[in-house]
């Protein structure tokens, strides 16, 4: 491969939340082992380089000496577009539909504050994001839970009769739709989002779709834009979307909407101008300029060919050595979310006694309990696969 992978890369006093442990993961009272390397498989951000390409960009704006109040340039829409057309085969995209969000979660609670008041129901599936259920609360939504199934070919799948029922018995109008689905990351088909976009236009039902890992899909699987789908879905939905996860740019901040209608568009930027904050950082302009080109599109087609190897690794391993381990496959993201339910069951313990074994070993890995899917951990695959292979060997010691 042209770009680097396989190094492991030191990130400690670099302010990682994931191996500096902070405001987001703390010890559990039996702590790690004295002298273990920690392996990040907690928090979803990757363990690998930027491409050359996005530094590039930053250092070459860096070296001019000031950082005065700006507007994004012309080429910071071309390039969306650009990558809109050659990712998605988006078309009919322009600089209007176009609108700078200070991240995803932010642009979520701009939108549902359109259509929305507080103490209004929203429609989400289950296992739920995490930044979800921390941005909905504080701010005064109360969310049903539409849970997902997994079916006889261990496939999370939608139940759209239980959205149905849940949409009519607490009279929603707004739902959050998860496109890849992140923890399950299950990349959906176009007839599952034409009916369940069919569902929401039926009972008039305003639509955010979180679509920030559509670049990070696996084995070949593809994206389908939840705008694409139809002239209603064009019209009902906010789409958001960043170069963050895609890119591993997340300290920087930088994510945007693309909203057709009109309407909703206007309501939308007068909603996120009211706290102030919804101001762009230069440097992720930049990052976003030197992520969105033809070297951009290398490394991240070497990227995916990665996490589908590492996905695949750990998916064969849980299934050859943890038979009691329910794991549906992923098909887009870099996490998996493996079940242990009946690991629990068979060896008397609870998921925190697992959990807690894991980490003494140095695998800092995630509650389910987070994501509404209490006997599940979710793990994140994008680092090299000596580290996942060391991480799995430490976990088949705790779990056998």
């Amino acid at each position: 491969m042209k770009y680097d992978f396989s190094s492991i890369m030191d990130r400690h006093g670099k302010d990682s939340i994931a191996v500096d442990l902070g405001g987001f993961q703390s010890l559990p009272p039996s702590g790690e082992r004295p002298g273990v390397e920690r392996i990040p498989m907690a928090v979803a951000d990757m363990n690998f380089p930027l491409p050359p390409c996005i530094t590039d960009a930053i250092i070459d704006r860096v070296k001019h000496p000031a950082f005065g109040y700006f507007a994004p340039r012309d080429e910071y829409y071309k390039k969306i577009i650009d990558w809109h057309k050659t990712q998605n085969n988006v078309h009919g995209l322009k600089t209007e539909h176009i609108g700078y969000q200070n991240g995803v979660l932010g642009g979520v609670i701009s939108a549902l504050n359109i259509f929305c008041s507080r103490g209004d129901n929203v429609l989400i599936h289950s296992p739920t994001y995490v930044g979800f259920t921390h941005s909905l609360v504080p701010n005064g939504y109360h969310i049903i839970h539409s849970p997902l199934k997994v079916d006889a070919h261990n496939i999370w799948r939608m139940d759209f009769a239980d959205m149905e029922k849940k949409i009519i018995d607490n009279k929603i109008h707004a739902a959050i739709f998860c496109s890849p689905h992140n923890p399950c990351g299950r990349v959906w088909e176009r007839g599952e989002i034409e009916e369940a976009m069919a569902l929401y236009k039926k009972h008039d039902v305003f639509v955010i779709s979180d679509e920030i890992w559509s670049d990070l899909l696996l084995d070949n699987n593809r994206h389908i834009p939840t705008q694409s789908i139809n002239d209603d879905a064009r019209n009902r939905s906010v789409a958001l979307y960043a170069p963050s996860k895609t890119f591993n740019l997340a300290g920087l901040i930088g994510s945007y909407h693309i909203v057709y209608n009109q309407y909703i568009k206007d309501r939308l930027v007068k909603e996120s101008s009211l706290s102030h904050y919804n101001s762009m950082n230069m440097l992720s302009m930049y990052a976003l300029l030197g992520a969105y080109t033809d070297q951009g599109r290398e490394w991240l087609s070497e990227l995916r060919e990665v996490l589908s190897a590492n996905v695949n690794y750990a998916c064969d391993y849980i299934t050859k050595n943890f038979p009691a381990v329910q794991l549906a496959k992923p098909q887009g993201t870099y996490m998996i979310f493996p079940d242990f339910t009946e690991w629990c069951k068979t060896h008397n313990k609870t998921i925190d006694e697992l959990y807690n074994a894991g980490v003494y070993e140095g695998v800092f890995w995630q509650k389910g309990t987070d994501f509404q899917a209490p006997n599940h951990l979710r793990l994140n695959l994008a680092l090299p696969l000596s580290r996942i292979q060391e991480a799995f060997r430490r976990l088949e010691m705790v779990l056998k």
